[in-house]
């Protein structure tokens, strides 16, 4: 991870969404925590990941999600060469 971020304050961020437990608060949370544009774009980043797990070619992401191709392949490198962390929650979601 990068030296420039403060491991207490993300630890402290982690934690905090850890303690969610239900979907209100989750909203109610990341709705106070981020911009509209933040939302926008993690979720557009969740969504681009599964798509890629998917097999979805980059001009179906492009039309589907309206993410850049340069979005596309940076979420791509993650799933290729990341920490595992989409696959994880992938395969947690579909078990519920």
């Amino acid at each position: 991870m990068n030296d420039n971020i403060n491991r207490e304050n993300l630890d402290f961020l982690y934690d905090a969404i850890m303690a969610i437990e239900t979907r209100e608060e989750c909203d109610a949370f990341f709705e106070d925590l981020c911009t509209i544009q933040e939302l926008k774009a993690l979720s557009q980043r969740i969504v681009v990941a599964k798509m890629l797990t998917e097999k979805c070619v980059y001009s179906d992401i492009v039309s589907k999600t309206g993410a850049s191709t340069a979005t596309i392949s940076r979420v791509n490198r993650s799933l290729v060469y990341g920490c595992n962390g989409y696959n994880i929650i992938f395969d947690r979601i579909k078990k519920d």
